[in-house]
């Protein structure tokens, strides 16, 4: 049925009764009859029915439809299921061998109408035939790979390995054959290993250092009809050391300027090798030439190239060109290819030197000059001179920069480099003078070069001798004849020749005296001498002693020098108490400094009082400005009284006017107001020679509810004007006394003494009223 075999499983049930005889009975037990093999089914089977896997049948069907079969395991009742009356096993799905290769199935037969177990189950196993299905795969691709270049023919590259799913087992189906599609004739592999070997000689990097080569593996053992799979390899070449540097050129030309300095850049040059890392490497060495003084060789760690710099500078006038040989070789060489050296090249650079426009070269690198000093203006210094290099020779120009001799002492020749005084030079103020001196060339770029000139100043004796010490001489009254009292020595600015030393003598005019002699003790220095006694200082203190000082320089320089010596009182000892005319004890008294202290303390103090009693005496000004007099406890009698309203001539009323009020509010001293509202203007004012008084008042009101400004305090205004026939009552309480009021006033008793006025003045009324009724009693 479809090329599957198929199986059928009997079981007979032989069931041997003995009868049983004298010696007894025999049991034989039961013996299944189940005869079959493995069933097997072909995987990937794609047919229109159930494919037949095989067939149970038990000894003890016998046909009538009693037995019922049944099968369970795995895939029971979806992959495989059974006839429960013929026994048939079909597969209903299609089985793939590399997702399980067998399956483990039970079979039972069983009473139909009981389903009580005829036989024991057993086990049997269904396996999936194999069929090559499956194509061979590479499952560490792609590959990458390295070689050295130039390997020899066989040199192993690389192995690859696929694998099959298939069973191995069965057939040819994971046999496995290698063959290179890509990558020949430079590469082969073994059909059996998959081992990929050179199969060419000396493949060079440099001509072509990646390979891409396609393997395939085939099933079937490469057979028609095999199934195929292929990778990819990338191949690389690593390299070696087969190539020796090389100049691309044989002879370099360089050129340097004469103006450079030594450590400049001259140029640059670069063997080629075509290896890579430290085979390509090149180191540079001069070898031979000319210049290997005048320059110097590096290597750029960057770029590998040969650097060749200024060592020394170099004179466009002294040599004009310069030739160098350069070597360039491989530090690291491959012993398996010596043969193939030399692993070095040479070059030769030919280094020619430009002439440059040069500052002009002083012939020497310093000028050093003397000079007398106070020589006339135009006395000759010295000359300096430099030189144009140059091959056009241009003439020179000298100066002196001004920052070097600020005081223009020198002037200098610009032609010739003559250096002059330009004003008398004093050795005793400036001994040396250090100067610069330029020199330009002309016609060039002028470009300039300067030279240290120091100048010394000779000294010429031109400054008297002078004593060295300028103190006074103290001598006792009581000093002896004879006695030396001062020995003087002199000093000169200028420079003491060889053996040259100072003489001392009395002037002419005290040469004869007979208080003090002088003697030259021929050392520069002279000792003075007391010729009498019996000085006395209140007779004479001070006595001055002229001496005549000679330094027997060329020429000689003399100076008349006054010693002076002060008599002072001494004691018996020689010891000297006191140099003054004054008396020995000072007067009592104060010095004019004490004295002006003491004045100007005193003068601080009365200041202090005079402000202290003035702020005693000032008063206290008023919150509000009055210019009405305090009426505090006083009673004023007015024996005049105005016409009324009616009355325009009896009183100004614009004396009733405020003139501190005249701008709308009166200033208040307590505090200061925020904001200056102006008067309204809705507002009428009466004019100054106005006699209204009604409208005065009723201005005056209106004011004062209008200003935000008005005083939150009570206030008096005074007016000192009333008149006839107004229909008001008097404001004054003086009649109240002789009015017929119930108010009482005792209170006022309690008020203090300020109050006591009032008190007095109201009380009386009671005190008459209770006198009258008194009367009446009696």
């Amino acid at each position: 049925i479809n090329r599957q075999t198929m199986f059928d499983c009997h079981l007979s049930l032989h069931r041997h009764r003995q009868r049983v005889g004298k010696e007894g009975q025999v049991l034989h037990r039961s013996k299944r009859g189940w005869v079959w093999n493995q069933f097997f089914v072909i995987e990937e089977y794609t047919g229109p029915d159930p494919v037949l896997v095989g067939r149970l049948h038990s000894d003890v069907d016998s046909g009538d439809g009693n037995i019922k079969y049944i099968l369970s395991g795995e895939g029971a009742g979806t992959i495989f299921v059974i006839d429960d009356k013929t026994g048939n096993i079909h597969a209903t799905k299609t089985l793939d061998r590399e997702e399980q290769a067998q399956y483990t199935l039970t079979a039972q037969a069983v009473a139909r109408d009981t389903n009580k177990p005829l036989e024991p189950p057993s086990e049997f196993i269904v396996k999936v035939q194999d069929i090559n299905d499956n194509p061979p795969e590479f499952p560490h691709g792609p590959y990458y790979a390295r070689v050295p270049e130039m390997s020899n023919v066989g040199t192993s590259v690389l192995q690859v390995t696929a694998t099959d799913a298939d069973d191995p087992t069965y057939g040819n189906s994971a046999r496995l054959v290698y063959s290179i599609l890509q990558g020949q004739p430079y590469f082969s592999v073994e059909p059996q290993t998959g081992i990929i070997r050179t199969a060419l000689p000396n493949m060079d990097r440099e001509a072509r250092q990646e390979y891409d080569v396609v393997i395939q593996a085939k099933d079937m053992g490469g057979h028609m009809g095999g199934l195929s799979g292929t990778t990819e390899v990338k191949i690389t070449l690593t390299d070696v050391n087969d190539n020796p540097p090389k100049f691309p050129q044989s002879v370099y030309p360089m050129s340097v300027s004469e103006d450079k300095v030594p450590g400049e850049e001259v140029g640059r040059l670069k063997a080629k090798d075509p290896d890579l890392g430290d085979n390509g490497l090149v180191n540079y060495r001069l070898i031979d030439g000319d210049g290997m003084n005048m320059f110097e060789l590096t290597t750029d760690s960057e770029t590998r190239e040969a650097v060749i710099k200024l060592r020394k500078p170099v004179d466009f006038e002294t040599k004009r060109s310069y030739t160098l040989k350069v070597e360039g070789s491989n530090p690291h060489i491959d012993p398996q290819f010596l043969a193939w050296g030399p692993y070095k090249d040479e070059a030769t650079i030919k280094i020619s030197v430009e002439d440059a426009d040069e500052p002009p070269v002083f012939v020497a690198p310093s000028y050093t000059f003397e000079v007398e000093e106070n020589a006339p203006p135009g006395t000759v210094v010295g000359r300096v001179h430099a030189k144009d290099t140059d091959v056009a020779n241009n003439p020179v120009r000298y100066m002196i920069p001004r920052y070097t001799d600020v005081e223009q002492f020198f002037s200098i020749n610009a032609e010739d480099g003559m250096i002059t005084t330009a004003k008398p030079l004093d050795r005793e103020t400036q001994p040396w003078h250090n100067i610069s001196v330029s020199a330009t060339e002309i016609g060039g770029h002028h470009q300039d070069t300067k030279v240290r000139v120091n100048i010394n100043v000779k000294d010429v004796n031109d400054n008297p001798p002078e004593f060295a010490t300028n103190n006074e001489v103290l001598m006792c009254e009581t000093v002896a004849p004879g006695k030396v009292i001062e020995t003087v020595s002199a000093v000169d600015k200028d420079e003491m020749a060889h053996r040259q030393h100072f003489t001392f003598n009395l002037a002419p005019e005290v040469a004869h005296n007979h208080n003090f002699s002088l003697k030259d003790n021929r050392d520069s220095t002279a000792s003075i001498y007391v010729l009498r006694k019996g000085f006395s200082r209140l007779t004479q203190d001070v006595y001055f002693l002229p001496i005549e000082i000679n330094d027997n320089g060329i020429p000689a320089m003399s100076s008349t020098n006054t010693l002076t010596i002060r008599v002072c009182s001494c004691d018996s000892k020689d010891t000297i108490l006191s140099c003054n005319v004054e008396p020995y004890v000072l007067p009592a008294g104060l010095s004019t400094g004490a004295l002006i202290a003491i004045l100007a303390c005193i003068v601080i103090l009365l200041a202090i009082v005079v402000l202290f009693v003035a702020l005693r005496r000032q008063k206290k000004e008023p919150l509000i400005v009055f210019e009405e007099e305090d009426i505090r406890e006083n009673i004023i009698t007015y024996d005049d009284e105005g016409g009324g309203e009616e009355d325009t001539e009896a009183f100004d009323i614009a004396t009733l006017q405020n003139p501190d009020g005249a701008n709308g509010f009166l200033p208040r001293k307590d505090i200061k107001p925020e904001l200056q509202y102006p008067i309204r203007p809705g507002i009428g004012r009466p004019a100054a020679n106005s006699v209204d008084v009604d409208d005065f008042i009723k201005t005056r009101i209106a004011e004062a509810d209008s200003d935000p400004t008005a005083p939150p305090y009570d206030s008096i205004q005074i007016y000192g004007y009333e008149g006839r026939g107004s229909l008001a009552g008097s404001l004054s309480s003086l009649e109240s006394v002789t009015t017929e009021s119930d108010l009482d006033y005792d209170y006022l008793q309690s008020w203090g003494p300020r109050f006591k006025k009032l008190a007095d003045l109201y009380g009386t009324k009671d005190c008459s009223i209770n006198d009258a009724d008194d009367g009446e009693d009696s």
